[in-house]
């Protein structure tokens, strides 16, 4: 019998609490519904009552899930149909509301760097022309991807929001802007993890948009210090994030996944997974290497070429940012100013 695909999803009802789903095509089914047809066959689902339940115990519950959406596919569990909803009838969620930690990979795709470069020649430290500064870079990050080390920093759980959920624009901030990203989830805890072990730790994917405020980067009153990650990154609903989590078995490939921005119908960014600097078993493993991943965890990859930074052109009120990965899914977000009381 042929997989049936799923997905771990997060969804409430007019009124009701958050709950976990899985998504089949266009329909959707409540954990708990899974869970009295697993237990119908001595099978039982663990740590159900909120996706990163289901993910502090995710090599368990994924084979529960499958063999009962096989059951399902092959009409084994014909009232289990019964308690499916069309997808249109719910509100999604971001697949994991509150994750306990969210990791930013930096500069990892070539497309973005060359482009910060031609740029933002400052924040490379690349003098020159254009074209001298974009040979520079190249040269630098062909010796980075071989000998160097991934960037990485921390954006708040509090910024995350749902795939169709508003972006807030601060009042405050002149370039609010975006960058595109795929998302992996951690499934198992990893802690000085191997490259060639790292994939085994991965429970699936996402998609993720990190909102930046880009002229919140640098602290000038404080310059030997340098940036300032957490005003530039962590405005709440700077984390668009959703609509779902594909599990890793269905995504064979994650790196050639073609990732897009468009914003207001205007493609901005477009680019493959496959431009990563560093790809993605190369961040698990420098990662767990400094601190411990634990299920639930969030990883976004870099993002490519085509930010407002380099179009000169930022977030304003109104805008709608869509955001797509090839296999993963889509996010759709429009921007509001934020108001005071």
């Amino acid at each position: 019998m042929n997989q049936v695909s799923w997905a771990l999803a997060c969804h409430s009802v007019a009124g009701c609490p958050p709950f976990p789903t899985i998504v089949i095509e266009d329909k959707v089914i409540a954990l708990q519904a899974l869970q009295v047809a697993a237990a119908a066959s001595d099978r039982f689902l663990v740590g159900i009552e909120s996706t990163q339940g289901v993910l502090q115990h995710w090599d368990h519950n994924q084979a529960v899930i499958d063999d009962l959406v096989k059951l399902l596919a092959a009409g084994a569990l014909p009232t289990l149909h019964e308690h499916s909803v069309p997808l249109a009838s719910l509100r999604t969620h971001a697949p994991i509301p509150m994750p306990r930690q969210i990791f930013c990979t930096g500069a990892n795709y070539r497309s973005h760097v060359l482009q910060l470069a031609f740029d933002q020649p400052d924040s490379l430290g690349a003098g020159g022309t254009p074209e001298e500064r974009r040979a520079i870079s190249a040269q630098k990050m062909d010796e980075r991807a071989k000998n160097g080390l991934p960037y990485a920093f921390l954006k708040l759980p509090s910024a995350v929001v749902g795939p169709n959920d508003p972006i807030i624009l601060p009042r405050d901030v002149a370039k609010p802007d975006w960058e595109l990203e795929l998302v992996v989830v951690i499934g198992k805890l990893a802690r000085h993890v191997s490259r060639e072990q790292a994939l085994a730790h991965v429970a699936g994917y996402t998609v993720g948009n990190d909102i930046s405020a880009r002229d919140r980067l640098y602290r000038h009153d404080l310059r030997t210090i340098g940036t300032d990650w957490m005003s530039c990154k962590s405005s709440p609903s700077f984390l668009p994030l959703g609509p779902h989590i594909v599990p890793a078995a269905q995504v064979p490939s994650p790196q050639s996944l073609q990732i897009q921005l468009h914003l207001n119908g205007q493609l901005m960014q477009d680019a493959s997974t496959s431009e990563m600097i560093f790809d993605i078993a190369r961040q698990i493993e420098y990662l767990s290497s400094r601190v411990t991943l634990w299920p639930g965890d969030l990883i976004l990859t870099g993002s490519p070429a085509g930010n407002g930074t380099h179009y000169k052109r930022f977030l304003q009120p109104g805008d709608e940012v869509v955001g797509r990965i090839a296999g993963i899914g889509e996010i759709r977000n429009r921007c509001i100013a934020e108001e005071f009381a």
